[in-house]
């Protein structure tokens, strides 16, 4: 198993303790209590280097929760994995791939930042060609560019490895 999959797959407390967490008050509205307390999470994930913040909760708690989730994402989004020449998806990625290739995952389901990372390892092995990821992925060149734009940070991540690729970016509709 890889560094990243096994980081996207820690248990939270596991993952955490591979970070520096730093708390801090928070600026902007939330009132007095929120100015009061070191409610906003910071945390530097040490083997990968990527940072994730929460602050919009009054609670120190939920605020790590919030940043070990994005932590994920943004570790998912922005390490990127070369493929063996008998690769295939990840087992999570076949459980929301339904017939004809769609892509069916909520941003919230745990499973999300494996299946994106999947989905822009096959990207960047093919150097950005939306039709030849797709084929790899097992899906349509139709349905993982819908799949790409459904959410922004994935579109923006496609869209560099596109962009160093030399190929035009993918738009949203």
């Amino acid at each position: 198993m890889s560094d990243r999959t096994n980081w996207l797959t820690l248990e939270d407390k596991a993952l955490l303790d591979q970070c520096a967490v730093d708390t801090y008050r928070s600026r902007g509205p939330g009132g007095q209590k929120r100015n009061k307390t070191s409610s906003a999470v910071r945390l530097r994930h040490g083997p990968s280097s990527q940072v994730a913040i929460a602050e919009e909760s009054r609670s120190q708690h939920e605020n790590k929760a919030k940043a070990l989730r994005r932590l994920r994402r943004v570790i998912a989004l922005e390490l990127r994995e070369a493929l063996g020449r008998d690769w295939k998806p990840p087992e999570a990625f076949d459980q929301y791939r339904r017939l004809g290739g769609r892509i069916e995952i909520s941003r919230k389901n745990g499973d999300y930042p494996i299946v994106i990372a999947a989905v822009l390892d096959a990207v960047a092995s093919r150097q950005g060609r939306i039709s030849e990821a797709a084929a790899l992925l097992g899906t349509t060149t139709s349905q993982l560019s819908g799949f790409l734009v459904s959410d922004g940070k994935l579109l923006d991540a496609a869209n560099r490895i596109r962009r160093d690729a030399g190929l035009h970016p993918l738009r949203s509709t």
